[in-house]
């Protein structure tokens, strides 16, 4: 890629007035605002862009002076760190004045605004996430971003280990952009600066360590990455709950994906990378700091018995009502990839099980809880007395409920009240 490179033509959200009207207004009376970073390298790979950030020359209070002139809502986000908000035309953009970075301890750093674009690049933390581009679409590169993103090669900006010491959290950065926009290996001295450094990622809160990890795991194929982590130690240090059991399950896992029309799944591909155990599974939820939803998703996933292809249908339908339909697809979805690696090989036992699965998991996908037939007071107008036995009369009739394949209707169950109370 030459120095001529545009954007133009490959970003439609360049074109928007509205952004072109921000530009323009924070770009006048010797001050300049450029659209900076993943924008702009989505753009060149032609992958999806979400946000679009902007760096601009001014200081954070004209630049809010100036966007407000613009009829624009402006939230000072960040601004002890030259970073606001604004919504033009709907959709917020993250604007930050040039900096240079005056101290760092490996989590954070305390920052000057400059107006130097060489000194603001350089401080970043890959080459392909340095790259500028004017109003107009013309891509500037001051540290060899684009190239880099020819090659597809990730590589810090300057020195690897300076990088890394300023925010130790850049090593599992560097895996988390590998797995998505890398290519081959990864490059030899990042690689190395991040073995030799990987215990620095202790200091960092867990909540960051698994937004990056999550991230990592959402990438269209992370199985490189993940290769990679594990053998400069970086997977053991931050998921030890993998040590022992291995990461070949995720190659089997994305190609199923590919194949079947899954959706990555960052939880499902966690799950292909951990023994199911509760308990190590609550530990985890808890040490990560997991959202609640995760927590009980993994828990209910190693709580769930292995299922077996001969299953039947009202098997099926028992144990999800039983425990957790999520729990039951993620477990036949890990199972139905790891049979169909064995099937690729021409195993015809794996290909007629895999198709056992394939039919398994496609009814508990459809599988839609029916609903019980009776509640605590049809119980109590039958003429049972209030209190605790109520409700274990209504699970034993709901266990023979069960039984039935959910058949018997409200007055079959009420038949059976004499009998399950004791006094048939």
């Amino acid at each position: 890629m030459s120095d001529t490179v545009t954007i133009a033509g490959r970003a439609p959200w360049l074109a928007d007035k509205h952004l072109q009207s921000l530009l323009n207004a924070l770009s006048g009376d010797g001050e300049e605002a450029r659209i900076v970073g993943g924008a702009i390298r989505n753009a060149l790979l032609g992958q999806k862009v979400s946000d679009v950030d902007i760096a601009t020359t001014t200081l954070p209070e004209e630049t809010m002076r100036r966007a407000a002139g613009c009829g624009f809502k402006v939230v000072p986000t960040g601004i002890e760190h030259g970073t606001v908000t604004v919504v033009a035309g709907g959709r917020p953009y993250e604007v930050t004045t040039l900096r240079a970075d005056v101290e760092t301890d490996g989590r954070r750093a305390k920052v000057a605004f400059g107006r130097d674009w060489k000194v603001d690049a350089e401080r970043r933390d890959f080459t392909i996430n340095a790259l500028y581009a004017r109003a107009d679409g013309t891509v500037v590169d001051h540290v060899g971003g684009l190239r880099d993103i020819e090659t597809r090669t990730l590589r810090f900006i300057g020195d690897a280990e300076t990088r890394i010491r300023e925010d130790f959290l850049r090593i599992l950065r560097f895996f988390r952009f590998f797995a998505w926009y890398g290519s081959g290996r990864p490059e030899a001295q990042g690689l190395k600066a991040c073995t030799r450094l990987k215990d620095g990622l202790t200091g960092l809160s867990k909540e960051r360590i698994w937004d990056e990890l999550k991230k990592l795991l959402s990438a269209p194929d992370p199985s490189r990455a993940l290769l990679w982590m594990r053998q400069t130690g970086v997977l053991t240090l931050i998921l030890p709950e993998s040590e022992k059991w291995g990461i070949d399950a995720i190659h089997g896992l994305t190609r199923a994906e590919e194949e079947l029309g899954w959706e990555p799944d960052a939880l499902l591909r966690l799950e292909s990378l951990i023994p199911p155990d509760a308990e190590r599974m609550e530990a985890l939820g808890e040490r990560l700091r997991m959202s609640n939803a995760e927590r009980a998703r993994l828990e209910a996933w190693a709580r769930a018995e292995a299922l077996k292809s001969n299953l039947s249908d009202l098997g099926l339908a028992r144990r999800i009502y039983r425990g957790s339909k999520q729990a039951i697809i993620d477990r036949l979805r890990l199972v139905l990839a790891a049979v169909r690696v064995e099937a690729a090989g021409g195993n015809a036992a794996a290909m007629m099980e895999a198709g056992r699965y394939a039919r398994l998991l496609e009814k508990a996908e459809a599988y839609e809880a029916p609903r019980f037939p009776l509640s605590g007071g049809d119980l109590i107008e039958a003429g049972m007395k209030k209190g605790p036995q109520v409700g274990r009369a209504q699970r034993a009739l709901e266990d023979i409920w069960i039984e039935s394949g959910f058949s018997l209707d409200r007055e079959a169950l009420l038949a059976r009240l004499p009998e399950i109370s004791g006094e048939g």
